[in-house]
This record gives structure tokens, sequence and C-alpha cells, in this order.
């Protein structure tokens, strides 16, 4: 693997850094196809137990590498944009759906795909020097990486509107304000605020923490009696984890209790 992605793990803690710095980790084709290939890694793997997605530079990503797209537009046409399935897709799966939490450490600018991204993260660390933008109507095209399904759940069907039709760069105390950033922090303390969060759930009660990610996603899209039972399915299945036995043996003993992840 070649380094436009850098992946490290340590004590459960996975750390994805998108690293096309001089290009502001904008997205060509190398960079998108080793993106959704650590985040699989990572999905997969038992040690993982969090992931933290940031960038290197002062980019957390800008979304696609136009410089790219238009050399595809003008070989392939329409075909450029299979990018879409072929890459987009995969990684926004891979960020929402893997069975444990995803920080993202936005460093910088999230733009298009790349803002995309951050918003399928579980859980948004930003610099108060960083912005999204959703940026797509700028180069007349629609939402894509999930951004048309996370961006009304964040901020509302009206704003994401509003955020998708007129893009413009939404600064961090104004994400923090709409919902979209969960946690605004110094930028010189981004990484170290960043990993904390991260290290927290890496330490967590990973089933648990996946059965949370599970049931959010049902529960946006169902009635109240399927979300019910989709909970007292996923509760099952939590209760009979080491974790959940460990966490009430801890409670009647007055301990703090050391989660293993099973």
């Amino acid at each position: 693997m070649a380094d436009n992605v850098l992946y490290e793990v340590s004590e459960g803690l996975a750390t994805v850094t998108l690293n096309r710095p001089d290009a502001m980790n904008a997205l060509d084709t190398a960079l998108k196809e080793e993106l959704r290939d650590t985040l699989r890694e990572a999905a997969g793997d038992p040690a993982v137990r969090a992931v933290l997605l940031t960038g290197r530079g002062r980019a957390f990503c800008v979304g696609q590498d136009l410089k790219e797209h238009v050399e595809t537009l003008r070989r392939d046409g329409g075909g450029a944009l299979d990018t879409v399935r072929e890459h987009y897709n995969p990684i926004t799966l891979a960020i929402a759906s893997m069975p444990k939490p995803v920080v993202a450490g936005v460093n910088g600018v999230a733009a298009g795909a790349g803002a995309g991204f951050a918003f399928a993260a579980d859980y948004r660390v930003v610099a108060d020097t960083a912005a999204f933008n959703t940026s797509f109507a700028g180069v007349a095209l629609t939402a894509d990486s999930g951004v048309s399904w996370t961006l009304q759940r964040l901020v509302g069907p009206g704003r994401a509107a509003d955020l998708l039709l007129f893009p413009r760069s939404v600064t961090a105390q104004e994400a923090l304000e709409l919902g979209i950033a969960n946690r605004v922090v110094p930028a010189d303390r981004l990484a170290e605020e960043a990993g904390a969060v991260a290290r927290r759930l890496a330490q967590g009660p990973t089933a648990a923490y996946a059965a949370i990610k599970e049931s959010l996603a049902h529960g946006s899209s169902h009635s109240l009696a399927e979300t019910l039972e989709k909970e007292a399915e996923l509760q099952a299945r939590a209760g009979a984890t080491e974790d959940h036995r460990a966490a009430v043996e801890a409670f009647v003993n007055k301990e703090k209790p050391v989660y293993r992840g099973r």
C-alpha cells in the first residue's frame, strides 16, 4: 500500500490519516482506493475497537481531485462519475456501518465528499480554524457520499437543503451551533483532543457501541414499534456480552469496569 493513507493501530485505536497534504487531501483514484481498503481493514480487524479518521496538513479533505476529474471527463464523459459507486459509496458505508465507533478529527476544510466522510462518522471533533462546505452544486453536481442522508439528520431537512442549494463555508463555530460538530477545539490541540475521544471509545464496550450505531441507523427510518423491537433484539445481544457482565459486577462492587470489547 502506498502512502496516500497512513494507518496505525495502537491499543485498540486505528488512526487513518489522509496523506496528500500538498493537494489538501483531494481525492484522486489512488487515495480513494487506499482509503476504501484501509477502512475495510479496520472494520474487519478484531484488534481495532475504534477508528480516528483525520487529515495531514491544512485540510481534512477538499473532496474530489478536480484536476484528475476533468481529465477523466474528457476521456470517459459521464463515466467519470462511476467513482461514486466504486469509491465514495463503499467508503461512506465502511465508516457508517462498521461495528465500532468512528471519530472524525476535522483538522481543516472538509468539502464535498470530504464533508460527507466526516458527516458519516459517529463523532466529529473539529479544529476551530476548520470549515465545512457541501460544494456539489458549485460544480453542477448533486450530493454524494451519503450527504443527502447524513446532513439532514444532523441539521434538519430545511437547513440541509439550504447548505446544498447554496454551498458556502460553514465555520467551526457555526458547525457546532448547527449540530454538525460535536466538539470544537483549538487547532493546535486537535490531534490531542480527537485522539483522547477516540482512545476513550477504543477502551469502551465495543459491542454496545456497535449496537448503538445500528439502533440509530434503524430508528431513523422505521416506525416506533419496529424500533422498539429492534432495541429489544440489540439489547439481548449486548446483554450477552462479557463487557456487560463485567460492567454490572464492577457497579455492584463499586469498581471501575475494564472492557475487553467482547
